[in-house]
């Protein structure tokens, strides 16, 4: 069995080849779980009012603030083993 960082980051390969695009929601949700899983809690500025991708990003990432990064990495997987089917 492989460990979960490994599983992490096999997941993260994977996801983009998924079959389907996912909806925003959930890519904003996969997003902020792949920042958290990788580098722990929100750095840097929130992007200004005018750049609203950037800041819809930096806003799905500072929304896990406090979780653990091992956390964030299973629920990553999670989210994507249902995408996958």
């Amino acid at each position: 069995m492989s460990t979960l960082q490994e599983q992490f980051e096999a997941a993260v390969a994977e996801s983009k080849s998924l079959p389907e695009r996912p909806d925003n929601m959930t890519l904003l949700k996969m997003y902020g779980l792949y920042k958290q899983g990788s580098n722990g809690d929100v750095q840097g500025e929130r992007p200004g009012m005018t750049d609203f991708v950037a800041r819809a990003k930096f806003d799905a990432w500072a929304a896990l603030k406090g979780k653990p990064q091992a956390e964030a990495q299973q629920e990553y997987i999670d989210v994507f083993n249902e995408l996958k089917g």
